[in-house]
This record gives C-alpha cells, structure tokens and sequence, in this order.
C-alpha cells in the first residue's frame, strides 16, 4: 500500500494544530458549562437497573421518584437494547452512608418505582460505590495516567532525543484532550472502563509515534544535508502503509465493540475509536510539528550524531610492469 508515496504531510501542520485547538477549547467550553459526567465510581452513589414488561416513559419513571428524591440531581435513563425495555436510574450518594445503609438508596428507588403503577418490573442490575470510594478510585486513575506519560517521557528521552520525548509526550496528552473533549459532547460517563480506554490510547499513540520516529533516526545517517522537515516527511511517507493497516484494522475492533459489546462496554469502545483516530492524526501532525518547531529547519543538527557508513574500499589496481620486467619474461 502507498508505494512511493510523496505526500507532504507538514505542510498542513499549522492547519491540523488550529483545528486541535478549536477541538480542544470547544471540550473545555463543554466541561465548563455543563460539566463531565462522572460514572458512580468516581462520583460515589447508587445504580439500579430495572427491566419492565412493557416500555414506560422516562419522564413517569422521574416523576415516580420526585416525591423520594426530588431535590437530587437523578438520572433516568434508557438502558441497553430498547426491545429489552430497561430502565436505569441513577442516585447520588448523599452523606457519609457506610456499611448496610449503602443499600437504602436501592430499595427506596424499587419501592418508589412499585407504588408508581408503571408496570411490573424486574430488578436486573445494582451498583452501589460510596464516596470514599469514589474519592480514592478518582485519585488512583489521576495518579495511573500521570505516571504512564512520565513514564513515556523518561523512555522516549533515552530511547531518542530529549526533543523526540517532548513530542511525542505532547501528542499523547493531545490525545487525551481530544479524548475528553469527544466525551464531553456526547455525555459519556467517565468510569473505570472509561479510564482502562484512556491509557490504552495513551499507549497506541505513543507505540504509533515511535514506530515513525525511529525510521526518523534511520534516515538521519542517510539524509544528513537534508532538512529535519523532509526527513521526517519522507519517514512518515516510508510508514504510511504500516500506519493505516495498523489503525485500520484497530479501528474496525473497537467498532465492532461499540455496535455489539453491549451497554457496559460503550463507553469503552467509543473511546478507543476517538483515540485511535486522535492518535495517529497527532503521530503525523502534532509529535512531528513539535520537533520541527524545536530543531528549526536547518540541516538536522542530530545527524552529527549519526555513524557515517565507511565507503567501500576502491579494488588495488596490478602495478604495471616496466619494461625491463617484460623483457626478462620474454626471455
């Protein structure tokens, strides 16, 4: 695929670094105004998923449950596959409840949703985490993703150069923005599969980075009087094929988990799709601008580094014989 591809891809760094930022100012506008929607794992409360005979109206199931929680932020919603006809309601957790009283938030909302008459109905599903709980959850998914990227920083700096490290680490953390940003629009809770799909991106960005970034060493030795923006342009190029069978099939995966892995595993699945595609956009257009940015656009200044190959030997030529030399043969 893609033999003898001459696309410049940085020319349009400037453009791709514009729209990242249009992309990443809108998520932060997202979050500002409305907020990130945070799963109960981190939030701390109570989810009960209920299975109806027939389909009821949200808005009789908030009403059923306004007398009992009426001044609380709940949730209610459609759950899984509408010809299942389920219904999940989630309750903030409210005080320092602990132990058995975990579960009065539960059965209040079965009660509640008994005496509505919206049908029979048939509890599928609780999830009960309490705020100390979703304090130490949200603290150890900070602490996992900042220790990743500073581990990605150190590897990256004494596998390259210092100014490989910063780029590929920006993009990575473009990566997340861009991740958080996508989930922010569409309202999807941040939970721990949520997480589990952030550091797999974090780690399918950095690997895709890398895999361009040592063709960009390789061609230092080859390309020493050339500017470091063809080299780079001619590495991504020589890398392309490999890029978009790798993404590609990737992709088709995490498809294939949001269209049939199930409610559980949507939000997962629609963050390894923003990821993969964030992620070798940003290989191309934001790790390989920022060294560009970095080095200038001089001759690489790196490839003084490099081991020069040692020109084959030229063959020894016979000596030629003098004339009296071919003389005393002849005779």
């Amino acid at each position: 695929m893609f033999k003898n591809a001459h696309y410049d891809f940085l020319r349009w760094r400037w453009h791709a670094l514009i729209l990242s930022l249009v992309v990443i100012a809108a998520g932060i506008g997202v979050v500002a105004t409305k907020g990130l929607s945070m799963g109960v794992e981190f939030a701390g409360g109570t989810i009960v998923i209920a299975q109806f005979d027939q389909q009821p109206s949200i808005e009789d199931v908030r009403r059923a449950l306004d007398s009992r929680f009426g001044g609380e932020s709940v949730s209610v919603q459609r759950y899984g596959d509408p010809a299942l006809r389920q219904v999940m309601v989630r309750v903030p957790e409210v005080g320092a409840e602990e132990g058995r009283s975990l579960s009065a938030a539960a059965q209040a909302v079965t009660t509640e949703l008994s005496q509505a008459n919206l049908g029979t109905f048939t509890v599928v599903g609780t999830e009960i985490v309490g705020p100390a709980v979703g304090r130490e959850l949200q603290s150890k998914g900070i602490s996992a993703t900042v220790l990743s990227l500073g581990g990605i920083l150190l590897y990256l700096t004494f596998r390259y150069q210092f100014s490989f490290a910063v780029g590929a680490v920006i993009a990575t953390i473009h990566d997340l923005l861009v991740t958080f940003a996508f989930l922010a629009f569409f309202q999807y809770d941040l939970t721990l599969n949520v997480i589990a799909a952030i550091l797999t991106v974090a780690g399918y960005s950095s690997n895709d980075t890398i895999v361009v970034f040592d063709r960009v060493r390789e061609n230092l030795r080859s390309m020493r009087r050339d500017a470091l923006k063809d080299v780079i342009n001619v590495s991504v190029n020589q890398t392309l094929g490999r890029t978009v069978i790798t993404s590609g099939t990737t992709l088709l995966s995490a498809l294939a988990l949001f269209l049939f892995g199930g409610e559980v595993l949507r939000g997962f699945a629609f963050t390894l799709i923003v990821g993969v595609v964030t992620g070798t956009y940003s290989t191309v257009f934001i790790a390989a601008a920022v060294v560009t940015f970095w080095r200038g656009k001089g001759p690489t200044r790196a490839a003084a580094r490099a081991p020069v190959a040692a020109a084959p030997a030229a063959p020894q030529q016979p000596a030629r014989k003098t004339k009296a030399q071919r003389s005393m043969r002849a005779s």
